[in-house]
């Protein structure tokens, strides 16, 4: 008979037998008393199982697929700090040089010289760059004794939704050019009958979150020229490359959208997109430090030397940045461009192979970024059956395959589209098409009733 008899514990019990996942996990309140590491573990990794599979996602622009090295990486760098340069000098050595290499990427004068700085995404990003043209413009109004109090920013109505917060929460007039049929994206002649001496930019987005679409960056630059030929006024372009500026450099190189422009002062890409980082980077680089006013960099002393710091975010992981030099590193120019034109490839057999299933007309086929989108042809609905119901017959399948109607111009006009990323491949995309093409033949055979209800529309978030 034992001398002591052990209080009974649950540490060698199988984790589903465990008194720690026999009752239902806390929800609204922090439990009162702890458990051990792989129960919470196991509780949390079984909701996840909830959630979609990213990489059947067709929706999101941000990479789903990584290299073994980069989760790696990440779970090495986990606590980078990326604001702290003084204690993660080299995290920060690394920033530097990825700002150059992306500066030269994108034709800056001076690469070796470049002004930028990396973000926890587009959305930041474009927020820093359009704060630096209103800065800009307001020190010159004020300079040559003229009223800085109505800027205003030119842009089309198919601008993500990070500059629609830019001109609410710095308090600057969007002036969008609407959609017209035939016509998604902004252009010239649209552009100069908005703009004014108030206005402190332009934005042309490379690769629309709506339809995929190149913004013609190069004919609103010449038109700016001539129009300041004829007026005076200095109008700066901003390119939005969320997703075509870690693309055309690669495989669209004779494309002229960057600082081979003149006008164009500065651009932004998302690292986590095309950039092929994990999720939680962008970049912003501008012209030159003309184009980036003093008054917006801060000198922050108290993390251990002095250090400047443009950016609305401050502490912020410095893991994806570090994944981003792997990836320059790793792939190369030649890399890059294989991943890129794969994508493309893919995206342009999808095209045509929905344009050929009979309803549906392509909108873009997935020339720019590898983004296909399309409409139905004959009014909005297939046999009484919306694109949003095809969406639904999709999702049960496993995919997410978005529908949404686009804004202001063509806020009748419904449209689905897929984001080709890397990880996507050619059989994955067979696969996808079956599934699509059964969901439309059972769409033409069986009319949708009225009685069905309401069509349920599903909110669009730009991703």
């Amino acid at each position: 008979m034992p001398l002591h008899k052990a209080e009974h514990s649950d540490h060698f019990d199988d984790v589903f037998a465990s008194n720690d996942l026999d009752v239902t996990a806390p929800k609204l309140r922090v439990p009162e008393h702890q458990m051990e590491a792989k129960h919470a573990y196991q509780i949390i990794s079984d909701e996840l199982m909830l959630d979609g599979n990213s990489r059947l996602n067709m929706a999101t622009f941000c990479g789903t697929w990584m290299e073994d090295e980069v989760r790696r990486l990440m779970n090495e760098t986990f606590d980078k700090n990326m604001v702290d340069r003084d204690e993660y000098p080299q995290t920060a050595e690394i920033e530097r040089r990825c700002v150059h290499m992306i500066a030269d990427l994108w034709n800056a004068p001076d690469a070796d010289q470049a002004v930028g700085t990396s973000t926890v995404g587009s959305s930041e990003a474009c927020q820093l760059a359009g704060m630096a043209m209103k800065w800009r413009w307001r020190n010159a109004r004020k300079a040559a004794g003229k009223n800085a109090e109505k800027p205003n920013i030119i842009m089309g109505v198919n601008v993500q939704v990070c500059w629609h917060k830019f001109a609410r929460y710095w308090d600057v007039e969007e002036r969008l050019v609407p959609m017209a049929e035939g016509r998604y994206i902004i252009n010239a002649e649209e552009v100069l009958k908005l703009v004014d001496e108030n206005t402190i930019g332009v934005v042309a987005i490379l690769g629309s979150t709506f339809t995929g679409q190149y913004e013609p960056v190069k004919e609103i630059a010449d038109a700016l020229d001539k129009h300041q030929a004829e007026t005076g006024l200095d109008i700066p372009i901003h390119v939005d490359g969320a997703s075509g500026a870690m693309v055309a450099p690669f495989i669209q190189p004779e494309l002229e959208w960057d600082f081979r422009l003149d006008r164009v002062v500065s651009i932004n890409t998302s690292g986590h997109k095309y950039g092929l980082a994990p999720l939680g980077v962008g970049w912003a680089a501008w012209r030159s430090a003309e184009y980036l006013p003093d008054d917006l960099i801060f000198n922050v002393n108290y993390l251990g030397g002095d250090m400047p710091d443009f950016a609305i975010n401050f502490s912020r992981p410095g893991g994806q940045v570090c994944c981003q030099y792997y990836n320059f590193l790793r792939l190369g120019k030649q890399g890059y461009a294989k991943i890129q034109q794969a994508c493309q490839n893919v995206a342009l057999y999808l095209s045509r192979e929905i344009g050929a299933l009979g309803p549906f007309e392509i909108i873009h086929d997935g020339s720019d970024i590898p983004v296909l989108s399309w409409r139905v042809k004959d009014g909005n609905t297939i046999n009484g059956h919306s694109l949003f119901d095809l969406s639904e017959r999709m999702r049960n399948r496993g995919w997410q395959v978005p529908s949404y109607t686009l804004p202001r111009g063509l806020q009748d006009t419904a449209v689905q589209r897929i984001v080709v990323r890397h990880g996507f491949s050619r059989d994955l995309a067979r696969a996808l098409l079956v599934d699509l093409r059964e969901c439309v033949e059972l769409m033409e055979k069986h009319a949708r009733h009225p009685s069905m209800g309401e069509e349920k529309k599903q909110g669009f978030t730009h991703l």
